[in-house]
């Protein structure tokens, strides 16, 4: 959430925010309920402060009489005390409802921008390989091969699943020891998460208030299946504080991930593109507030190292206003080229949250000058979406007679060279 004392010294800029991001909320109201709750919470500390200086008169008083009339004000103040308790509850609900509806607040640098259709190309990379013959598309190449199975997947799960086989259930593995090895070096932390958490922490890390439709609930259990594993790794370190030398504490995450694909409705239903479930590579790093811009660039820079090392030509998207989440005040995506679709397609994202999760979360750090506390900044980025990376190799790396060659950054890790013919 954001900081209550910027949204009562800047509403305008939150106003600005709110509406670059397209969510209504109606900021003079929420700080007129902020003036209320206020009030309340005075009165009802003042009412406290009468029934403490009325207990010790009433210990001290001698005459009957006197105490008799003393005790009949305690009880007076005893139900005013309730009145007002109740009042402060129902006010802070309202307050607190409305008010972690407020987004992350893009920064100014953002472009401005109503939905996906207004994100900027900010360069294309890497050489798109010229096919002597026409390319086809990822699931032809695939089930010719048997390396996916989306039929036995949706005759056992239903559909948006699927198996991956053979090489290709090996090139996983492949990709992620790539990914860890790459950001190891860089000080990443390895780690595999929870992948179902508490409501609660769910709703910390900006997923709910809008999106939520998106997320897998396990009533019984009240649980939630993570969409990504920055919702795990982001809330480990809640209630913590880290001393400002330990910062950038940066981790790297495998893990599988859910999402109901809710707002997908007659997109990608064929093929393992957009599904229920797959296996996602993760970065994550809690950072110095003054150095987060910085950091976001670090994992862009990570993303591109890791499409340059497979040779896939890519270009970087800077997203709009309007196509950030609630949480992001910037984001980057990276669209990977499948020549067999004759598009780019979305295969990494990475976003800085700033203070927002953080807030949420009561993640801090010591500064080292000041000796205060101060709330730190989050940032994710993908290192690799496995799923889709496979589709891009498939397509990218696909050969005439119908085989597929081995990307040379993959081959250490396995024991083949190519796939088929």
């Amino acid at each position: 959430m954001i900081d209550i004392k910027f949204l009562r010294s800047y509403p305008e800029k939150v106003k600005e925010g709110c509406r670059k991001k397209n969510i209504e909320i109606d900021i003079d109201e929420l700080l007129t309920l902020d003036r209320k709750r206020r009030e309340c919470i005075l009165a009802y500390e003042e009412m406290l402060s009468k029934k403490n200086k009325a207990s010790e008169i009433i210990g001290k008083t001698k005459d009957e009489n006197e105490r008799k009339r003393l005790i009949l004000e305690m009880q007076e103040l005893d139900r005013n005390n309730d009145k007002l308790s109740e009042n402060v509850k129902k006010i802070e609900a309202e307050f607190d409802s409305t008010f972690k509806k407020i987004p992350n607040l893009p920064f100014d640098e953002v472009p401005y921008g109503k939905d996906e259709r207004e994100n900027i190309v900010l360069r294309e990379a890497g050489k798109k390989k010229n096919f002597r013959f026409a390319p086809k598309e990822y699931m032809e190449i695939a089930q010719s091969l048997d390396l996916i199975d989306t039929e036995r997947a949706a005759k056992v799960s239903g559909s948006r699943f699927g198996y991956f086989k053979r090489e290709v259930a090996l090139m996983e593995f492949a990709l992620v020891n790539l990914a860890f090895d790459a950001l190891i070096k860089e000080g990443f932390i390895p780690i595999v998460p929870p992948v179902m958490i508490k409501p609660e922490m769910m709703a910390s890390m900006g997923y709910t208030e809008r999106g939520g439709d998106e997320i897998y609930f396990l009533k019984d259990d009240n649980l939630c299946l993570v969409g990504t594993s920055e919702q795990s790794v982001g809330v480990m370190h809640q209630g913590e504080i880290f001393s400002e030398d330990e910062l950038p504490k940066r981790y790297v995450s495998f893990s599988t991930c859910f999402r109901r694909e809710a707002g997908s409705y007659g997109k990608d239903t064929k093929g393992v593109l957009r599904v229920h479930q797959f296996d996602k590579i993760e970065m994550f790093s809690f950072c110095h507030p003054e150095k987060s811009k910085q950091e976001h660039e670090f994992l862009l820079s990570m993303e591109e190292k890791l499409m340059k090392a497979l040779e896939i030509p890519y270009r970087v998207i800077s997203i709009c206003s309007g196509d950030l989440g609630d949480s992001a005040a910037a984001k980057y995506d990276i669209e990977a080229w499948m020549p067999g679709q004759n598009q780019y397609r979305e295969t990494h994202s990475t976003s800085n949250c700033t203070d927002f999760q953080a807030r949420r979360l009561n993640i801090r750090y010591r500064d080292s000058q000041s000796k205060k506390n101060e709330i730190l900044h989050t940032l994710n980025g993908t290192a690799f979406a496995i799923g889709r990376m496979i589709i891009s190799i498939l397509e990218n790396y696909q050969k005439e007679n119908g085989g597929v060659d081995v990307p040379k950054a993959l081959q250490k890790y396995l024991n083949f060279k190519k796939i088929g013919k």
